[in-house]
C-alpha cells in the first residue's frame, strides 16, 4: 500500500508533471513521498548535462523472485480483481485483460525504447524553465533523476497499446493485489474511452507549435494534467477501496480510515532515497495525480454516485488543476474568463521562443509553498484566477540567460499584492546578487521569522538588478506582471499590453 504510479507520454507543458516524461502513456508504479519540508529555492538555470544511457538494472541482494506457481495464482486473481473494480466503478468489462509477468531487464528495455529524441528535447526545455523559476537546483540533472527514480520504484503497469497488465516478478506477493486493483482500473478506463485517444486531447505542446498561442490555448494547456489526475485518482480510489473492503468500510463513508492509510503510504517507504531527496516541485508533481486526484474522485463520488465519478468524469473531464484541487468548482461548472495574452511574436521580435505554457493553480501552489511554506500556500492558491509564462533566448546572445515573462491573475488586488510579495522574496533565494533599484542599500525583503506569516505584500512597480539581468515585478489591480532577464524596451512594451485592460488597484 505504499506505492503509487508515475508515467505518461511527452513532457509537462506548463510546469506540471514533467516527471512523467520518460514513459509513453503506460503507467508505472512509484512510491509516494514523505510530506515535503519547506526549503529554499536554488540558483537559476544552467545548461543540461549530456544525456546518459539508461544503465543496466541492479537487482537488490536477497531479492525473492515470484515462482511460476505464484505467477499462475496471480493470473487467476486478475479476473477476480477486475470484477471487483467493475462493480465498484460501474465501468463494464468488455473484454479480457491480458496479463504478463515482467522482469527488471524487460522494464528497463521498455523505458529505453520509449525515451526518444523528442522526449529528451522537451525534457531539457522544461528543465531550464524550472530552474529559471528556482524550482530545480541549477546543478540538477532531471533526466538522470527520472531514470534513477523509475529504476528504484517500478512495481507494475498497464499498457494500453498491448492491452496488457504487467506484473513484476520481483514485487512481493502481498503487494501485488493492491497494485492490480489500481492497474486494472486503467484497463476498465481503456475499454470505456480508449486511453490513448482520450489523453491525446491534451497533448498540444505550446512550446513547439509555430504560431503564438491564443487565450483558449493557454486555458486548455492544463488539460493533460487534469486528465492524468482523473485516471490516477480513479485508480487510486479503487486501490484503497479494495484494501478496506474486507472491513466493510467504504472510501466515501470512512474518510478517517482513508486518511490513515494515505498517511501510512506517505511515511512507510524508507528505501526510496531518490524520491525523498527530490526537490519539492518534483515530489509534489509526482504525487499530484494520486493525492489530489483521489480526493477529487471521492468528492464527486459522494456528491453524484459512482456513475458520475467514473463514467461521468471520463465523458466530461475537468480541464484545469483548479478543478482537481477544488472539486466544488468542477461540480458547479465554474467558468473563468481566459486571460488576454500579448502579441508574443511582435513583442519578442529580438528573442527566439524557448517555451510557453499555462501557470495553473497547482503550479502557483508549489511556487508559494517553496518560498513561503505549505500553510500560506493553502491560503493563497484558491485565489488563483489564471496565469501563463513565456520563456525566450536573445537572438543576439543565445548563450545568455533565459529571459522570462510571467503574468498571473488573482481574485483581488489584495491577493495579487500578497503573491507579488512572495515572488519578490524568492529573488534573494534564487540569485547571488539582488539590489532593488532606487535604493542600492536595500535588498529584497526577508521572510518573517514566523512560518505562519507570508512576506509583506508588494504593491505597484518594483525592479531589481541581479547577475542575470533585471527583474521587474508589477502589481496592478488583480494582475501581477513579472519579467526576468529581459531588456528594458521589451519589458516596457509587454507592460503596456498586459495592463491595457487591467483596472488600477483600489
Amino acid at each position: 500500500m505504499n506505492r503509487t504510479e508515475v508515467g505518461r507520454s511527452g513532457i509537462r507543458r506548463s510546469l506540471l508533471l514533467v516527471v512523467l516524461a520518460l514513459l509513453a502513456y503506460p503507467r508505472v508504479i512509484a512510491a509516494q513521498d514523505n510530506p515535503p519540508a519547506d526549503q529554499p529555492a536554488q540558483a537559476p538555470e544552467q545548461q543540461q548535462q549530456p544525456t546518459k544511457p539508461i544503465p543496466p538494472p541492479e537487482e537488490p541482494k536477497g531479492e525473492v523472485k515470484i515462482t511460476p506457481r505464484e505467477a499462475e495464482e496471480l493470473f487467476h486473481t486478475v479476473d477476480e480483481i477486475l470484477a471487483f473494480d467493475s462493480k465498484e466503478t460501474g465501468l463494464p468489462i468488455k473484454r479480457e485483460v491480458k496479463r504478463k509477468l515482467t522482469s527488471r531487464d524487460e522494464v528497463v528495455s521498455y523505458l529505453t525504447k520509449h525515451l526518444n529524441d523528442e522526449d529528451t528535447q522537451r525534457l531539457r526545455r522544461s528543465e531550464l524553465v524550472l530552474k529559471k523559476f528556482g524550482l530545480l537546483p541549477r546543478d540538477f540533472n532531471l533526466e538522470t533523476f527520472l531514470v534513477a527514480l523509475l529504476r528504484e520504484e517500478v512495481a507494475g503497469y498497464y499498457d494500453p497499446k498491448t492491452k496488457t497488465v504487467n506484473l513484476l516478478d520481483w514485487v512481493p506477493m502481498e503487494e501485488q493485489e493492491p497494485v492490480m486493483a489500481h492497474e486494472l482500473t486503467h484497463a476498465l478506463q481503456d475499454q470505456d474511452v480508449n486511453l490513448q485517444k482520450w489523453m491525446k486531447r491534451g497533448e498540444k505542446d505550446l512550446g513547439e507549435i509555430k504560431k503564438d498561442p491564443t487565450p483558449a490555448d493557454i486555458e486548455n494547456d492544463e488539460m493533460d494534467n487534469a486528465r492524468e489526475a482523473v485516471l490516477e485518482g480513479q485508480a487510486q480510489a479503487m486501490m484503497f477501496q479494495y484494501a478496506i473492503a474486507p472491513t466493510g468500510h467504504s472510501i466515501t463513508t470512512s474518510p478517517e480510515l482513508v486518511g490513515a492509510m494515505e498517511e501510512e503510504s506517505l511515511t512507510g517507504t524508507p528505501s526510496t532515497k531518490v524520491f525523498n531527496d527530490a526537490p519539492i516541485f518534483l515530489k509534489e508533481s509526482m504525487t499530484f495525480p494520486y493525492s489530489y486526484g483521489m480526493d477529487f474522485v471521492i468528492k464527486v463520488l459522494q456528491k453524484g454516485g459512482k456513475n458520475t465519478a467514473f463514467a461521468g468524469i471520463l465523458a466530461n473531464p475537468p480541464h484545469t488543476t483548479r478543478q482537481i484541487m477544488q472539486p466544488e468548482t468542477y461540480l458547479a461548472g465554474e467558468k473563468i474568463e481566459p486571460m488576454r495574452v500579448p502579441d508574443f511574436k511582435h513583442d519578442f521580435k529580438d528573442y527566439q521562443k524557448f517555451d510557453i505554457g499555462a501557470m495553473g493553480e497547482f503550479d502557483v501552489a508549489v511556487l508559494v509553498e517553496q518560498y513561503a511554506g505549505k500553510k500560506i500556500s493553502k491560503k493563497i492558491y484558491p485565489e488563483w484566477r489564471g496565469g501563463y509564462y513565456y520563456a525566450a533566448k536573445s537572438k543576439t546572445n543565445p548563450s545568455g540567460s533565459l529571459a522570462l515573462l510571467y503574468v498571473s491573475r488573482w481574485s483581488s488586488s489584495i491577493t495579487a499584492a500578497q503573491f507579488a510579495g512572495i515572488y519578490a522574496h524568492s529573488l534573494d533565494l534564487r540569485y547571488k546578487k539582488v539590489t532593488e533599484a532606487g535604493d542600492p542599500k536595500e535588498a529584497v525583503q526577508k521572510a518573517p521569522d514566523s512560518t505562519d506569516a507570508a512576506p509583506l505584500p508588494l504593491e505597484g512597480r518594483h525592479s531589481w538588478s541581479t547577475e542575470d539581468g533585471t527583474v521587474v515585478i508589477e502589481e496592478k489591480g488583480d494582475t501581477v506582471f513579472i519579467t526576468e532577464s529581459l531588456d528594458d524596451a521589451t519589458t516596457s512594451t509587454l507592460e503596456k499590453e498586459v495592463f491595457i485592460t487591467v483596472a488600477p488597484a483600489k
